[in-house]
């Protein structure tokens, strides 16, 4: 075969690597340039120079806490693994390929589908599953994918009923235009598929294909996220994410090239509280227009697990782990809070480090506070456990294990009120503790070779 057909095949992993290259040396351009230019630019410095100082000044004397990559995976890893994979194994519509985004609940969005690549990635990685099924699972949700109705033809509708593909509201019920689109959710999705291409270069063909399908440019503007919105039957646009889960969501639209520049940069929106003794990041905008931003665990522990630290991201992920630490320590509780689903009324709620104007704040939806629902998350304590491997995280685990579902899976985790089990099952949370197992073997996904 000549140079040239060999060429011709190969330009979808040629296309993908130089997208890569292109995505990590802007976050070390932007890492080097937007964080750091109010110390480095004369013109930005003014006389009052330690009141102006930017808020990331208060992370400069935070040091990262160093990773617990160990190479290698205990019996007791990949025990916890096989349970977390008998979710997926319950849990995926043989016809669509897809999974439900909770136990035996058939609708799903593009947040949790592309938690289940992962969950796929992961198992294949830790040798749960061969080659041969993860392959054929990711195709097959891959040709779902491609063949989905698009809200407005643009971009995938919110929510989608697992069992049927068709496009549904949050109570899974059929809706013919939609809900909009959520581009957090998205860029999650994007960046499973970017660590499918890069681990599966046979199924580039179809990533390709479905990202072509997909209008990304609708939910990227001025180097921002935009979320699509329905209100009074018209379409309205949203600049989308908060501090932690935008800089994530940036990260992996920057894996196929697409510019992030001020979703990345944090400097704009950026506030610190000090919770415990510890600098908390906080958003300075409203969480969804209408209550105090929070800061959880979640999308600093899928950064580190699924695209690997960058400096800045280490900075915080390490004092937000600090902070949750301090609270033991400080009161005897243990503390791995993120967002989460409940098993009882109003079923999801956001466990915050900061949160509502007040640290520790466990918020619903609408923005009331339910602290008695606050939850010693699993995925928190596996996750910084693979990632930060202490004495503490340690002890997170071994309290979490005995709540393990063998037929099912792992729960939520343990509400902090009464000890007794949070028995809500999801996609999320058993993806990842597979992503966080796979992590102590291989390190971050996007980095392992094929």
């Amino acid at each position: 075969m000549s140079f040239r057909s060999n060429l011709i095949k190969a330009r979808s992993h040629i296309t993908f690597l130089v997208a890569l290259g292109f995505g990590l040396a802007l976050v070390v351009f932007l890492e080097n340039t937007i964080d750091k230019r109010a110390t480095r630019d004369p013109e930005l410095m003014v006389s009052s120079a330690v009141e102006q100082r930017s808020p990331l000044a208060a992370f400069e004397a935070v040091t990262p806490l160093p990773l617990a990559m160990t190479g290698e995976s205990s019996e007791s890893d990949l025990d916890y693994a096989r349970i977390a994979w008998r979710y997926f194994e319950n849990n995926t519509h043989k016809t669509t390929g897809l999974v439900n985004s909770a136990d035996k609940y058939p609708s799903t969005t593009m947040w949790e589908t592309g938690s289940y690549f992962i969950a796929v990635i992961s198992a294949e990685l830790l040798e749960i599953i061969d080659p041969d099924e993860a392959q054929s699972r990711l195709l097959l949700a891959l040709e779902t994918l491609s063949n989905l109705r698009l809200f407005d033809d643009l971009l995938p509708n919110k929510a989608y009923n697992v069992q049927t593909a068709e496009l549904v509201d949050y109570g899974n019920r059929p809706v013919e235009r939609g809900l909009g689109w959520s581009a957090l959710d998205i860029a999650r999705m994007v960046g499973a598929l970017a660590q499918v291409e890069s681990r599966y270069p046979e199924l580039a063909p179809q990533v390709t294909a479905l990202l072509d399908k997909w209008h990304l440019t609708q939910m990227v503007e001025g180097g921002q996220l935009i979320g699509g919105n329905i209100a009074n039957d018209k379409l309205r646009r949203d600049q989308e994410g908060r501090v932690g889960y935008e800089q994530y969501a940036a990260k992996a639209m920057m894996l196929f090239g697409y510019d992030m520049v001020n979703a990345y940069g944090v400097e704009d929106h950026l506030m610190v509280k000090d919770v415990l003794g510890h600098p908390v990041p906080v958003d300075t905008r409203l969480h969804r227009n209408v209550t105090p931003a929070f800061t959880v665990s979640e999308p600093y522990i899928f950064d580190g697990l699924e695209f690997g630290f960058d400096d800045r991201s280490h900075r915080f992920a390490t004092a937000i782990y600090h902070a949750q630490e301090a609270r033991f320590t400080e009161t005897g509780i243990l503390t791995a809070v993120s967002e989460s689903h409940l098993d009882e009324a109003p079923y999801f709620v956001y466990s915050s480090i900061w949160g509502g104007g007040a640290p520790w704040a466990v918020m619903t939806f609408k923005g009331d506070r339910l602290d008695s629902k606050r939850t010693v998350t699993t995925k928190v304590s596996f996750a910084m456990d693979a990632l930060f491997g202490t004495e503490y995280t340690r002890k997170l685990v071994s309290t979490i294990a005995p709540t393990a579902n063998y037929e099912r899976g792992w729960p939520e985790g343990i509400y902090e009120v009464d000890g007794s089990t949070n028995t809500s099952i999801t996609a999320n949370t058993n993806a990842t503790v597979l992503a966080a197992l796979a992590f102590r073997r291989h390190g971050p996904l996007i980095r392992v070779s094929p």
